[in-house]
């Protein structure tokens, strides 16, 4: 009996303790006089994102809307139990992402480099490691390295053609048709593989592509505890990639170095770049590399970087551009005319260059990238951007101190569809992004790629994968809205990343029995 009650007071004890560290915990932004939307304990302002309710996307607009309707430049939120500041002022988001970035260089995600190697990447890496990958890896992607990959990228229209001819007449989800593609292209350009996925829905790296963005409820639940608390993770050995995947990719990247060293093969992909990387710190095809204060020696990457920055080219790069090319489809199946012109200007471009897509020829085709950048301030890939406070930071104007630690969230989503920046927001009008309607907006209204020196590394071909993408289907192909996709679109609550829910079905139709192949004849 006496140790039952000494263990119901041990209880009672410890849920009071905790009680208290919570209370104090949510306490963080009234004790600063900071105003906050409604949270719950111990979830924070993110229940629904945790528990799958809402999509991040959909929260993130909830937010803004609520500091724009209260007149307020800036404030706080919860995620978690972890106060993150928030601003909707666009001269604090500048000064946070550009002016004033040396306060705030990390993105404050977690990473691992021994347990979770594969979490070591670019985008996730802190402080100085960041600093000196991403020196090494600019070299990477420069427009001539961009050139180099072309002709891989349109390769891989063929297998996307030969589909959409066998499914001709019928709908079909073309955010999966299209995931396929770009699986199939990031393939060959970061791994050098033909990963067959249009030929094979099933294949090994679309379904681990897929594990990568979609997850469970209690996976979901691990993350935001290891977002949450990082020291506590690294300490428990919690991976943020699922182990299957990290297995696959692991085995991949070393199978890969493995056999071209061996045997001697050079290709024009990303592999053999950062290959070049490890075994001479710098890419021995460049007349000059310009990199402070580092030797060749230091300069080299190891296995294990080579491995954790083709999986990132690889998740970036795959369902943003896929996600981001079914968007602007369903968009332009609402709007016939601009699907026309854009149509249009692409067979124009294609004339002058015998119907064969060079880099150069996809450089000429401006009104697609205003529809592409159209379609990118709709559905921006990540509905928000993360920063950490690096050293103590006094708000311009307010006075307000963000405190070493705290993190940061930019509302990407409620400053796209902002009508102080975007009028009528909802209207999908690529003439926002004509260059006269370009410079009248301040740069930081348009964030899909994040802004300043942490500005996404891969948006030069981010942008032309989906160019390619979309001039292979608009060339041959009419699109139109099919009655299973829900108008306005619901997003998927169980992506991190902005996906539509039930997926993008559209009805098509070939234009000619010849189809435009885009590719030159050899």
């Amino acid at each position: 009996m006496e140790w039952f009650t000494s263990l119901g007071v041990i209880l009672l004890t410890s849920i009071f303790l905790i009680w208290l560290w919570l209370r104090n915990k949510f306490n963080y932004w009234e004790k600063r006089g900071m105003v906050t939307p409604k949270y719950s304990i111990p979830w924070g302002s993110m229940r629904e994102v945790v528990f799958q309710k809402k999509a991040m996307a959909d929260v993130v607009s909830e937010i803004y809307r609520f500091f724009k309707s209260q007149n307020l430049k800036d404030g706080g939120i919860y995620f978690m139990f972890f106060p993150n500041y928030v601003t909707i002022d666009i001269n604090i988001v500048k000064s946070v992402i550009q002016t004033d970035f040396q306060h705030f260089v990390d993105r404050g995600m977690y990473y691992d480099e021994k347990n979770d190697p594969l979490s070591a990447h670019l985008f996730s890496l802190a402080g100085k490691k960041w600093k000196l990958l991403r020196n090494k890896l600019s070299p990477t992607f420069t427009s001539g390295k961009m050139k180099m990959m072309f002709e891989t990228l349109v390769d891989c229209t063929r297998g996307l053609h030969k589909v959409m001819d066998k499914e001709t007449g019928t709908s079909l989800d073309i955010k999966d048709i299209l995931s396929r593609f770009t699986t199939d292209a990031i393939g060959s350009c970061a791994f050098g593989l033909d990963c067959n996925s249009l030929e094979n829905p099933k294949s090994e790296f679309r379904e681990k592509g897929k594990r990568i963005f979609v997850r469970t409820f209690w996976e979901n639940l691990k993350l935001s505890l290891i977002y949450s608390l990082p020291e506590l993770a690294k300490r428990l050995k919690l991976k943020q990639i699922p182990e299957d995947v990290n297995d696959f990719f692991m085995n991949i990247v070393k199978d890969t170095v493995a056999y071209r060293e061996k045997n001697n093969i050079h290709r024009k992909d990303f592999m053999h770049l950062l290959i070049q990387l490890k075994n001479c710190g710098k890419l021995v095809d460049d007349e000059k590399i310009v990199l402070e204060n580092i030797t060749e020696d230091e300069n080299r990457i190891t296995l294990d970087e080579i491995a954790a920055q083709a999986f990132i080219f690889f998740e970036a790069g795959f369902e943003t551009s896929s996600a981001t090319m079914a968007f602007c489809l369903f968009e332009l199946a609402k709007d016939k005319n601009i699907q026309n012109k854009v149509r249009e200007e692409i067979k124009r471009v294609l004339s002058k260059y015998d119907n064969v897509l060079t880099y150069d020829a996809a450089m000429e085709m401006h009104y697609l990238e205003q529809t592409i950048n159209e379609t990118l301030r709709k559905y921006p890939p990540l509905p928000n951007l993360s920063r950490t406070c690096t050293k103590d930071y006094k708000v311009p104007e307010s006075g307000f101190v963000l405190e070493k630690g705290c993190r940061v969230l930019i509302p990407v989503m409620g400053i796209h569809y902002d009508p102080e920046f975007y009028p009528d927001p909802e209207k999908f009008d690529p003439d926002r992004f004509s260059d006269e309607n370009k410079a009248s907006r301040p740069s930081v209204t348009f964030l899909p790629f994040g802004e300043g020196p942490r500005i996404c590394i891969g948006l030069r071909f981010g942008m032309m994968q989906t160019k390619v993408g979309l001039v292979a289907l608009l060339s041959n192909y009419e699109f139109s809205l099919n009655e299973k996709t829900t108008d306005p679109l619901e997003f998927d609550p169980q992506s991190f990343m902005l996906l539509a829910k039930g997926g993008i079905w559209l009805d098509f139709k070939k234009l000619s029995s010849k189809t435009v192949s885009l590719i030159a004849n050899k």
